[in-house]
């Protein structure tokens, strides 16, 4: 399902059919760019998770600085904040002027909480990841990509805490529920993705310990 975008960041290339946002490779085939993000995102979690590099505390800005490494070959305004309203099955995500706001509601509520994750139980942290998730993806702070930059999120949040990082296979089989329960979190309800969020969970960190 596409997004509906009201600016001219919804620009596509020409020759794409209205099917890929422009960009600074010229690629016009869906297939190429799905295969161009996909490199550069396993590149990302290479640098990301690379065993020098230590998270002792995380910021929006070091978010940002992930989504232009990721994106930035192919976009003009990776790492920016999207300026445009954008809506997805008619649902809407938070309007532009009112992300820098959000985005510090975020930083405190959230992000500020990275240091001791360490020391949260199981069922803390899956409900710490659950809200932090919901509540990323409905702030939607970029044009592109924001699904898998918060996965990146909850799998560095899930290693600091010293689990494994996710599979999101659970994710990827439930879309119609996944979205669902992002739309009930508007409402402040996070059962719905908290149950996912402990399946994906427990199964990852199964799968980890075999």
């Amino acid at each position: 399902m596409k997004y509906a975008v009201g600016s001219s960041e919804g620009d596509f290339e020409p020759g794409s059919d209205n099917k890929v946002l422009k960009n600074k490779l010229g690629i016009t085939s869906e297939q190429d760019m799905v295969d161009a993000e996909d490199y550069l995102l396993f590149q990302l979690y290479e640098y990301v998770f690379d065993a020098e590099k230590n998270y002792e505390a995380l910021n929006f800005q070091d978010i940002q600085k992930w989504h232009r490494l990721w994106l930035g070959n192919i976009y003009d305004w990776a790492g920016e904040i999207r300026t445009v309203n954008m809506s997805k099955g008619g649902f809407q995500f938070a309007g532009a002027p009112h992300i820098p706001k959000q985005i510090e509601s975020f930083e405190q509520g959230y992000l500020s909480k990275f240091a001791d994750l360490g020391n949260y139980s199981e069922e803390a942290l899956i409900r710490f990841l659950t809200e932090s998730h919901i509540e990323f993806i409905l702030v939607h702070p970029f044009r592109e990509g924001n699904g898998r930059i918060s996965r990146l999120l909850l799998d560095v949040m899930v290693t600091q805490a010293g689990f494994e990082p996710l599979d999101y296979t659970l994710m990827e089989q439930h879309k119609e529920y996944y979205f669902k329960s992002i739309q009930a979190g508007v409402g402040q309800d996070y059962q719905p993705l908290n149950r996912l969020m402990a399946d994906i969970f427990n199964q990852s960190n199964l799968q980890g310990a075999i």
